[in-house]
């Protein structure tokens, strides 16, 4: 009986850990960042560690939401809020727990909006998901250009540092951002005024040219 419960742990850890299709995500990721301890976390310290001294403006567009915790603060801050996740559970997660946005199951390296759309895009731990720097880099040029002139972006991702971060990213994409060059890949995107702050989080604010 010892191994064959032994046996079923096995499995359930393997499925836990797995990725779910089309995510880039395992189970065991997804259920952490649907918990009260990430809701906690993004409420006292991601998004206002992002957010302060920044203006949005109007109509601000959120790349990978999630499950939508993020979304639910910046729809308290955004007149008009869309955001794009490429995930369609998670994108029907977001509607539902945030009404008042406007969520669109799609891809934020290939957006469907008309250019110079947006006043701000901003961007929480999610970066790291995409596969390669050649698609974080596709997104940043995405992102210039539906910003209008004078817009920000601005957003935060993990250092990859510990333990923590690689169990809990085991089997997921785990594209780390490097601080010290990602202030010249957003000038390389069209970005000026780009400000990199990193520490236990890597924070960045850049703004398309007026």
């Amino acid at each position: 009986m010892a191994n064959a419960d032994a046996a079923t742990a096995g499995s359930v850890w393997h499925d836990t850990v797995r990725r779910v299709q089309g995510s880039g995500v395992n189970r065991f990721h997804r259920y952490y960042c649907a918990s009260p301890g990430w809701s906690r976390l993004v409420r006292t310290t991601l998004v206002p560690a992002v957010l302060e001294g920044t203006e949005l403006g109007r109509r601000v567009l959120e790349l990978g939401p999630g499950p939508g915790f993020t979304t639910e603060i910046l729809a308290g801050v955004a007149p008009e809020l869309t955001a794009i996740e490429i995930d369609p559970t998670l994108a029907g997660a977001t509607r539902d727990r945030v009404p008042a946005a406007h969520v669109v199951q799609g891809d934020a390296t290939t957006m469907p909006f008309a250019d110079a759309t947006f006043s701000a895009v901003v961007c929480l731990t999610m970066l790291h998901h995409l596969p390669d720097p050649e698609l974080q880099d596709r997104l940043f040029a995405e992102v210039h250009r539906v910003l209008g002139p004078g817009g920000v972006f601005c957003g935060s991702d993990n250092p990859g540092r510990g333990l923590r971060f690689h169990l809990i990213h085991l089997g997921d994409n785990k594209t780390v951002v490097d601080p010290a060059t990602l202030g010249a890949r957003l000038h390389t995107a069209g970005f000026e005024q780009a400000r990199i702050r990193a520490g236990s989080r890597i924070v960045f604010h850049a703004h398309r040219p007026r």
